[in-house]
């Protein structure tokens, strides 16, 4: 397979033309037709719908979009590793979502570059269903998560185990309303059982995803939310924030999850660095 007729096929996907296609790759509209020509040759199936719409996905196509995204991500993985900056013994991919990358995979950075010099390393934000994705077809080295899904092929080892705390800002003789409560994004598991423990809660004004921005948010305009205990102790101790007494707290563990086909000694080096960096942070 050629990965310019996978490159061509995503992007005639993504534009929902040929002619758009072609603009964006710097080709002629003729030399797009000719590639899609030739891979639904190899397929021996028609890949695209055309009519004057511009092109629509055939069953067969949509079988193979995924198939042509993870071609041309194995692709520039390879380009990555065999262009290594110099001085590097390999490179490591590693994915996180949004909320542990400050401070867990900052402090692992700092760890990696300190301590394991030899390895390059690129990184990425994605949500967890993708980044499970890439780590079993092999674009990705290791993600971080906050469920580790059991999945054939994949070794999950904890990193660490937090609570999620109610806490509210102060002064307390400010009351607060059902409406100056914050949801926070922390994933279906955390939304159910705050559901279950809250049946009677209206649904929130404001909903983030991110919780260092909705942190940011209450201490600057007052209210209450959600928050790892260990991200948010250093205001517990000064006082802008207290916790909400009586209320629930929930069970919130990150783990590292990697395929077991992974090089053993750098994931050594790496489940290393993260737990060193789940310390600094509980």
């Amino acid at each position: 397979m050629d990965i310019g007729i996978a490159r061509t096929f995503l992007e005639v996907v993504k534009t929902g033309s040929f002619v758009g296609a072609a603009n964006n790759l710097n080709l002629t509209q003729t030399a797009v037709s000719a590639r899609i020509r030739v891979l639904e040759e190899q397929l021996e199936r028609p890949v695209f719908i055309r009519n004057k719409a511009g092109a629509k996905l055939t069953p067969a196509g949509e079988q193979f979009q995924r198939f042509a995204t993870t071609l041309v991500q194995v692709w520039a993985r390879a380009q990555r590793a065999v262009a290594l900056p110099p001085g590097r013994q390999t490179v490591v991919t590693i994915g996180a979502e949004l909320s542990l990358w400050s401070p867990l995979l900052r402090h692992w950075l700092i760890w990696m570059r300190r301590e394991c010099p030899d390895i390059a390393v690129s990184t990425q934000i994605d949500t967890a269903d993708r980044l499970m994705e890439q780590v079993q077809d092999g674009t990705l080295d290791v993600a971080v998560l906050y469920a580790a899904p059991s999945r054939p092929g994949i070794v999950a080892e904890l990193l660490f185990e937090e609570k999620l705390v109610l806490v509210r800002t102060t002064p307390t003789s400010v009351e607060l309303t059902p409406e100056d409560h914050v949801q926070i994004d922390w994933g279906e598991e955390f939304a159910a059982s705050y559901q279950a423990a809250f049946p009677d809660q209206p649904n929130a004004v404001m909903s983030i995803s991110y919780g260092p921005l909705a942190l940011e948010y209450i201490l600057a305009a007052g209210g209450s939310g959600y928050f790892r205990k260990g991200f948010i102790r250093p205001y517990l101790e000064e006082g802008r924030l207290i916790l909400v007494p009586g209320s629930p707290e929930f069970s919130h563990s990150a783990y590292a999850v990697h395929s077991s086909r992974a090089d053993a000694g750098v994931m050594d080096r790496v489940r290393a660095g993260l737990r060193a960096a789940a310390q600094i942070i509980l």
